[in-house]
């Protein structure tokens, strides 16, 4: 009777608090936002002045009074008090009118210390939450993706974010093997920034970068062609705006394709490592890659080739996780403690 009082008046919400965005799910609503994990405040008074999309727009174009920060580094929260600030924006713009403060799922790296998941519970609870439960981002990127978790075969999810790469293998609710890598999409960007001084002395923002990798970065040569752009920066050397042309190419063999073994690699001693028989069942079954990663052009044919494997792209990778959350959220009434406890992330 309380717990349905509590639904009645409350939001129930899932977070998934990315390094480079944040996703939030409400019960019986699905995904009601979707903005940049990005705070801008007065460097004065530390007074927030955005949060989000806003915030992001000012990266790298900021005023001397003003810094655009990221408080999530590797998918952890880098700066306690910038993330308060912004899980609390965003818990009080989906959770308007409430009476109760809404109980929460946040989605977390496996990797993270007892450290970083203590950080991660007390910002939100400062920022409103009446309760938090931390779930692995495998296990809510593989229940996104609708895969069975609670077969007794397993399956293998590749979670590819802005500040880390998962890689689990999950069967029976649980996760039978696990390993993470503070390397993601945010690498990715950097390799970009770090080739275009090196090869042409060009300076540019991690903004720009990030329209490179998405509109011209493969990890696999392409079936219709190569493709070009223009990118424009500042000369290192004149200090004098440049424009010069790139193709999809250099980028993916000169800049990406270091970040893309990373990825790989990881996954192969996933495989290495797992057990026997669930080997036998990724035949079958494949793998699945989630995240915001997961959308490079070519990266399951890469993984395919080095594996041997059928790799699939989740319907909506940079929604699995969120979803993940969400669709937990929906169990959490029906599940018993046990079943929680092997979910969950203590």
């Amino acid at each position: 009777m309380i717990s349905n009082l509590f639904g009645f008046l409350s939001n129930d919400i899932g977070i998934d608090l990315g390094t480079a965005n944040t996703l939030v799910f409400v019960k019986d609503r699905g995904i009601v936002l979707r903005e940049p994990s990005v705070v801008a405040r007065y460097k004065t008074s530390k007074k927030v002045c955005a949060v989000g999309s806003e915030a992001k727009r000012m990266l790298g174009r900021t005023p001397g009074t003003i810094e655009a920060l990221r408080p999530m580094k590797d998918g952890v929260i880098a700066d306690f008090e910038i993330s308060e600030a912004m899980l609390r924006y965003f818990i009080e713009k989906v959770d308007k009118r409430k009476l109760v403060p809404p109980r929460v799922v946040i989605a977390v790296p496996s990797g993270i210390t007892a450290v970083e998941k203590r950080a991660v519970k007390d910002s939100a609870i400062r920022a409103g939450a009446r309760e938090v439960l931390l779930l692995g981002e495998p296990m809510a990127a593989s229940i996104g993706a609708g895969l069975p978790i609670h077969d007794e075969y397993a399956n293998m999810i590749v979670d590819i974010g802005g500040g880390t790469t998962e890689v689990a293998i999950i069967s029976i609710s649980g996760v039978s093997f696990q390993r993470s890598i503070r390397v993601g999409g945010d690498e990715l960007d950097e390799a970009i920034v770090a080739y275009m001084k090196r090869a042409y002395g060009l300076l540019i923002g991690e903004r720009t970068a990030e329209e490179i990798k998405f509109s011209i970065g493969s990890a696999s040569p392409l079936d219709s062609g190569e493709l070009s752009m223009d990118v424009r920066g500042r000369d290192s050397t004149a200090g004098l705006p440049k424009t010069i042309h790139i193709t999809s190419q250099e980028i993916r063999e000169e800049a990406l394709k270091e970040v893309v073994q990373q990825i790989v690699d990881l996954v192969k001693n996933a495989l290495d490592r797992c057990q026997p028989e669930h080997s036998a069942d990724l035949i079958d079954r494949g793998i699945v890659l989630a995240g915001g990663g997961a959308l490079i052009r070519g990266l399951d044919q890469v993984i395919s080739d080095a594996t041997g494997l059928t790799v699939i792209q989740a319907e909506d990778p940079l929604s699995c996780v969120a979803n993940g959350t969400g669709e937990f959220l929906n169990l959490l009434d029906s599940l018993s403690r046990e079943q929680i406890d092997r979910l969950v992330t203590q």
